[in-house]
């Protein structure tokens, strides 16, 4: 397989994979949420890397998620007094967790290849140099780790589909029938949490939460239903895959910043088509 087809594989890999979780987000407006555990679960990687030393281990993504689920039952807890709105203490957890992890790696990591920069930056363009031998093919790590994460969020979202459903649009209804919304929030919350820390060594974070978010919010204005949402946003997140990459190729710039900006691209394009219909209806009323 080319590098080129490998680079968009990858990225297809992990946009529906982001996609995925990005309806269900948008749905229970947690967006600015996304963001901040993208940024601190670089707490709960540089911790474990701390007693592992390997930055291979499984333990990372462990860590990783706890520090996610810190992020969320931080903010819910500032914002539970009544005295901080949700913005300002979704802030507040990002800029400490995440200040903490800047000062551990700087402070401790200089010689390892633990860098700011390229987790919340990457590149994909690399990608295609980072193997692993699997039957006797060599793999790219990224195609590996994005089948990985995309099974496991299919996986969980089928199985669970009807229960966080209700959770998300009728809390009352799944407290009654018993469903503990909950255990559903904070299960999203770490499938959240393992697609961020699996997504940064291929992606960085910048492009993973457009992936999580820019595709489900354009999603969310076309659509009529939950499954048709889901759809949409899938698919949105693999042509702006496809046609990033190209626009790279064309332009000779970053093939992770070509994407987003496909991605932001499209949103708008639905954006102001969707306002112009409306009006246009309005007018014809």
């Amino acid at each position: 397989m080319s590098a080129g087809l490998t680079i968009q594989l990858i990225a297809i890999l992990i946009s529906v994979a982001c996609s995925l979780l990005g309806v269900f987000l948008v749905l229970r407006s947690m967006s600015m949420l996304t963001d901040a555990i993208s940024h601190t679960v670089l707490l709960g990687i540089v911790l474990s890397f701390f007693i592992t030393h390997k930055l291979d281990s499984p333990l990372l993504i462990v860590g990783a998620t706890i520090t996610g689920l810190l992020t969320v039952y931080l903010v819910e807890l500032i914002t539970d007094t009544n005295l901080v709105k949700e913005d300002a203490a979704i802030g507040i957890v990002l800029s400490i967790l995440f200040s903490i992890a800047v000062v551990l790696i700087s402070k401790y990591t200089a010689n390892i290849h633990l860098d700011i920069d390229a987790v919340l930056l990457g590149e994909i363009a690399f990608a295609p140099f980072h193997t692993q031998e699997i039957f006797g093919f060599k793999i790219a790590n990224g195609i590996v780790n994005g089948v990985s994460i995309l099974v496991l969020n299919l996986l969980v979202i089928t199985i669970f589909f009807k229960e966080i459903k209700i959770s998300i649009f009728d809390r009352a209804l799944a407290l009654t029938l018993g469903l503990l919304p909950e255990v559903f929030h904070y299960l999203l919350m770490s499938l959240v949490s393992v697609t961020a820390v699996v997504s940064f060594d291929v992606v960085g974070a910048t492009l993973m939460i457009s992936f999580m978010i820019g595709p489900a919010t354009t999603a969310y204005m076309i659509s009529k239903s939950l499954k048709m949402m889901l759809i949409y946003s899938v698919l949105i997140g693999a042509i702006s895959s496809i046609l990033g990459y190209h626009l790279a190729v064309f332009l000779d710039v970053s093939i992770s910043g070509s994407i987003a900006v496909v991605i932001g691209i499209i949103f708008f394009v639905v954006l102001f088509g969707k306002k112009i219909k409306n009006k246009t209806a309005f007018l014809s009323s």
